[in-house]
């Protein structure tokens, strides 16, 4: 028993037992599916970016999922865009960027979009020429983080 003596009241044997080997919720460490805005889904009028920022952290391969209804005579259409850069989010630059789901795309189970790479996203409705995005409401950005990994003995 060499390591009793290294100090006192320690057994270095059993370190790993105590402190390196916990017991993980597997179900926390899989993709989760995102419903933007929750209950509110995407409309108009609701902040977005106070959702994104209440609901963080994201993270990659979780899959966001835009609800919204069909354009009819009582509600505005929606879509989704997505920004490339900073700036252009910003500016709510609709020419910048690329429209992910259009204003039917909403309905049902939703659009559904992966954040898939290590990297900013910029969302942003599109519609109205970008109003709903312009008003400040109707975009969000989220940054995905790697999902935190703990080793676990075989």
């Amino acid at each position: 028993m060499a390591n009793k003596d290294w100090f006192p009241a320690f057994n270095y044997t059993d370190w790993w037992s105590r402190f390196g080997n916990h017991h993980q919720n597997k179900t926390q460490h899989q993709p989760t599916q995102i419903l933007v805005g929750g209950s509110q889904h995407w409309h108009f009028g609701y902040n977005y970016t106070d959702w994104a920022i209440k609901n963080a952290p994201f993270y990659l391969n979780d899959t966001l999922v835009f609800k919204y209804d069909a354009p009819n005579a009582t509600t505005f259409p929606h879509s989704v865009y997505m920004f490339k850069s900073y700036g252009s989010f910003l500016k709510c630059d609709i020419k910048k960027a690329k429209m992910l789901a259009s204003p039917v795309q909403g309905g049902g189970e939703g659009f559904k979009f992966v954040l898939q790479k290590w990297q900013p996203h910029y969302f942003a409705c599109g519609e109205r020429n970008g109003f709903h995005c312009n008003n400040g409401t109707m975009k969000f950005a989220v940054m995905p983080m790697f999902r935190p990994f703990f080793w676990q003995r075989p």
